[in-house]
C-alpha cells in the first residue's frame, strides 16, 4: 500500500540534507548492521538453501525504479485460452536467513525498511537485499514462484505457489515500459501488463477498492532556496501494482482457506479522519460534493495537477489504521478484509523490505503443499503483529519528521509572509490551536494564537512565524 514519496537531492552538507542526517541520529536509526549480522549475511549469501525445482526457463522480467537493486518481484505474463497466466516470482529471503540467527534477529528488530528523502535504511544487509537474494537480471535465484490463472475478465480461477530456481531476463523501469507500450513496440509478455493491469483495475472498481496513485515529491535546491515539484505516477506504475495486489489477495485466500495466516487488515476510516480529509480538499480547492464517495473522488483526480497531487499525498492518512492480524486453527478474525483493497489481503510480495512477507510466504507454501508449518514460523507468528506495529510506528515517525523538515526548508526564507489557508484540524481542548493547510505551497503546519477559536473548515489568512529545517517545524498564526 502507498506511502508518501519524497526525494531530496543536493550535496550532503546542504542544510536540508544536514537536517535529515541529524534526524537519523535523533531517532537512533542505525547507519550499518552489527558486525555479527554482517558476517552471517556474508556466509549465508554464499550458501543458501536451494530448491530442487528448476523454473529458469520462464523468461521473467522486473519493473522497478531505475536505480533499485533490492528487487523483490519478477513476472512473466502469457495468454491461456481466453484468459491469462501470471507467473510472479518473489525473492526467497528465507533461503538466506537462519531461523533464530543474527540476521533473523536483526530483521525482527527492524521489521521494515525505513525510507528517508535522501536514502533508505534497509531491513537486510546489502549483500542479501541488493545481492544474493535480489532477483537481478541474468542471475539464478531461489524464489517463491506463484502461478495464478485468470479468466478473460481478470478474475482468479486457479492459484499455486512453490519454491523454484528462477532467472530474470531483464530489469525494466516504469518509463521504459510506458514508452514501449504506448509506442506499440512492446511484445508479449510485456504488452500484456497493460491488458491484465487494466482488467484488474476494472475489477477493483467493481468490488469498491481504491488504489492511491500517490505522486512523488521532489525537493530541488535552486539559488539557495528550495522548490517543490511532483512526479505523477505513470499508468504502468498502476498496472504493476495490480499484479502485486493480485498476489497478495491470492495469498490471503490461501491462508483463509487453510485456517492459519497473517493478513493485512484495515477497518473503514472513521468519520473524523474523512472529515479532516474533506477540509483538506476544501483548502486545496478540490470540489468534493457530499453525494460523491471517496472512491469516486479519488478516481477523478489528476496527479499531474499540483493541488490534486498534494491531496493524494494527504489521502495516505486514511491508511494509518492498517495492521497485521494473525489467526490459527481455523479461528478467523473478526476483520479479514483491507478496506482499501475491499477484499482479504496479505503482504507477501516484498520480503526483502518487510519482515511479515517472509512469514506469509511460508504459510502459503505449506498450505499448497499440504504440509505442516515450519516450527520457526509457528513460533514467531503471535509476536509478529506487535513487531510490525513497532516498525510501522518508526516508519510513521520518520515520514512525519521528514515531511516537517522538507516543509520547513521550502518556507525558511518566507517567515513573516502572509498565506491563504484552511483550518483542517483543531485540538480537542484547545480551540485556539490546530493545523492549517496552505493553498500554495501545499504545506500543512501548526497554527496557534489569535483572539478567538480557530474556524474549523474555513479559509483563513495566516502569517508564517517559524520555518526552521533544523528544528523541523513550521508555525503559523492568524493574520
Amino acid at each position: 500500500m502507498p506511502r508518501r514519496h519524497i526525494r531530496v537531492t543536493g550535496a550532503p552538507e546542504a542544510p536540508l540534507r544536514a537536517a535529515l542526517t541529524a534526524l537519523r541520529t535523533e531517532l537512533g536509526v542505525p547507519e550499518s548492521f552489527p558486525p555479527l549480522v554482517a558476517a552471517e549475511a556474508e556466509r549465508t549469501a554464499k550458501a543458501p538453501a536451494l530448491p530442487s525445482y528448476d523454473a529458469t526457463d520462464v523468461p521473467l522480467f522486473t519493473v522497478d525504479p531505475p536505480t533499485s537493486l533490492d528487487l523483490d518481484q519478477a513476472m512473466h505474463l502469457s495468454r491461456r485460452g481466453t484468459g491469462y497466466r501470471v507467473h510472479y516470482a518473489i525473492a526467497d529471503v528465507a533461503a538466506f536467513v537462519v531461523p533464530g540467527g543474527e540476521v533473523d534477529a536483526e530483521a525482527h528488530r527492524r521489521a521494515t525498511t525505513l525510507y528517508f528523502p535522501d536514502g533508505r535504511v534497509p531491513l537486510h544487509p546489502a549483500v542479501l537485499g541488493e545481492g544474493a537474494a535480489s532477483l537481478l537480471p541474468g542471475e539464478t535465484r531461489p524464489a517463491a514462484l506463484w502461478t495464478i490463472d485468470l479468466d478473460a475478465e481478470g478474475r482468479t480461477v486457479a492459484t499455486g505457489v512453490r519454491r523454484a530456481m528462477v532467472r530474470s531476463r531483464a530489469r525494466l523501469d516504469y518509463a521504459t515500459v510506458q514508452k514501449q507500450i504506448d509506442g506499440g513496440t512492446a511484445e508479449e509478455p510485456l504488452a500484456l501488463l497493460k491488458e491484465i493491469g487494466e482488467a484488474r483495475e476494472r475489477l477493483e472498481v467493481e468490488r469498491g477498492g481504491i488504489s492511491l496513485n500517490v505522486p512523488e515529491q521532489e525537493i530541488v535546491q535552486r539559488n539557495h532556496a528550495y522548490e517543490l515539484s511532483f512526479r505523477a505516477p505513470l499508468p504502468a506504475d498502476g498496472w504493476n501494482a495490480q499484479l502485486s495486489l493480485l498476489t497478495g489477495m491470492a495469498a490471503a485466500d490461501l491462508m483463509v482457506a487453510a485456517g492459519t495466516g497473517v493478513l493485512r487488515t484495515l477497518p473503514a476510516a472513521p468519520d473524523g479522519a474523512v472529515g479532516r480529509l474533506r477540509r483538506t480538499a476544501h483548502a486545496l480547492r478540490i470540489d468534493w460534493p457530499h453525494h460523491v464517495s471517496y472512491a469516486r473522488l479519488i478516481r477523478s483526480l489528476d496527479p499531474h495537477q499540483p493541488h490534486h497531487a498534494a491531496f493524494l499525498q494527504e489521502c495516505t492518512t486514511l491508511l494509518r489504521g492498517a495492521g497485521y492480524t494473525v489467526f490459527r486453527d481455523g479461528q478467523l478474525p473478526e476483520i479479514t478484509t483491507h478496506a482499501a483493497v475491499a477484499a482479504p489481503y496479505a503482504h507477501c510480495t516484498a520480503p526483502i523490505r518487510r519482515l511479515a512477507d517472509r512469514y506469509a510466504t511460508e504459510i502459503c507454501l505449506a498450505a499448497v503443499a499440504g504440509e505442516a508449518l515450519p516450527e520457526w514460523v509457528g513460533a514467531a507468528l503471535d509476536a509478529l503483529p506487535h513487531e510490525m506495529a513497532d516498525g510501522a510506528r518508526r516508519a510513521g515517525t520518520v515520514e512525519r519528521e521528514c515531511v516537517d523538515i522538507v516543509e520547513a526548508a521550502l518556507l525558511q526564507d518566507r517567515v513573516g509572509e502572509l498565506f491563504d489557508g484552511c483550518v483542517v484540524e483543531i485540538e480537542d481542548h484547545r480551540p485556539t490551536v490546530g493545523k492549517v493547510q496552505l493553498d500554495s505551497p501545499a504545506v500543512i503546519g501548526r497554527i496557534e494564537g489569535g483572539a478567538g477559536d480557530l474556524p474549523l473548515g474555513e479559509r483563513l489568512r495566516v502569517r508564517l512565524t517559524q520555518a526552521d529545517p533544523g528544528a523541523a517545524k513550521v508555525r503559523f498564526a492568524p493574520a
